[in-house]
């Protein structure tokens, strides 16, 4: 192949997820490379069947992650493709990315803008303008890295983009209770990220929020509209649009489920953290 790849993929407990998502990477001709966390299950035995790139590195928060695989790693590929243990290269996918990599690419082309296609409860989430969303999974290696952020982090490339056709597979729950257990936790973590900013002074470099710009920067442009309506509103607003303007209904029952507790539920528990922050810090002001 002309242009050789590297994959990363970030491994905490995995054994039910990693055995497919290596599968998937299988066609890929590419070197595979494990960032665990500790795992205490059988997520390393399985790794081991697939490559000896493994590596362990304490979990401080997924960022953080991210960047230390990258900065860190013996990586040796033109490109990097990111992927989380619940994640899948559809096969459509794999042949996209065997024919760009086969051929010269542009050398002004740093990044590759890849769609994720939800799976909730084996049902794939297409409404509700919850797909296509998308993220620079791969980068030319040097020109990218992960967000400063605690949740809802995406890659930034330096330089130019391209949109594939093609999607990773996101299979992001395997239980409801998994999906709320993880969901209240990733909704503490946004509602400190969101506080702190009221306050802080040195901000990290994010996604530049641009409505004309590409699908990450509107989606990012989006967002900061979303969180300058009020507190509690918002959510609302926001249920009523994703689920009736944008059609999230025709997802069905299982549609529903999804749509009430991620984009309903999930947001109006960062509200109320919030909401609990800053009552704390006017008591402690007072």
């Amino acid at each position: 192949m002309t242009e050789s790849l590297d994959i990363i993929i970030l491994t905490f407990n995995e054994e039910k997820n990693i055995e497919a998502c290596l599968e998937s990477v299988v066609p890929l001709d590419a070197n595979i490379y494990i960032v665990d966390s500790g795992s205490t299950d059988g997520t390393l035995a399985i790794c081991r069947r697939y490559t000896d790139n493994i590596v362990n590195h304490p979990f401080e928060n997924y960022a953080a992650q991210r960047n230390w695989a990258l900065n860190n790693l013996p990586l040796k590929g033109t490109w990097i493709l990111n992927l989380d243990a619940d994640h899948r290269v559809s096969n459509e996918l794999a042949i996209e990315l065997n024919s760009i990599l086969s051929a010269q690419i542009d050398t002004e082309l740093n990044g590759f803008l890849i769609s994720r296609r939800t799976m909730f409860m084996n049902k794939w989430i297409k409404h509700g303008g919850h797909y296509p969303t998308y993220h620079a999974n791969m980068f030319r290696r040097g020109f990218g890295a992960c967000e400063d952020k605690l949740y809802d982090q995406h890659f930034l490339v330096q330089g130019k983009t391209q949109i594939l056709k093609e999607d990773i597979i996101d299979i992001i729950t395997d239980s409801v209770n998994t999906f709320v257990t993880r969901h209240n936790h990733w909704a503490t973590l946004e509602a400190e990220y969101l506080f702190a900013q009221k306050t802080a002074t040195n901000h990290a470099e994010l996604i530049q929020p641009k409505f004309l710009g590409n699908p990450m920067q509107r989606r990012r442009y989006l967002k900061n509209k979303y969180e300058s309506f009020p507190l509690f509103v918002r959510p609302i607003l926001y249920f009523f649009i994703r689920y009736f303007i944008k059609l999230g209904f025709l997802d069905g029952k299982t549609g529903f489920v999804f749509h009430f507790l991620q984009g309903f539920w999930f947001r109006m528990m960062i509200d109320i953290k919030v909401y609990e922050l800053q009552k704390q810090a006017n008591n402690k002001q007072a």
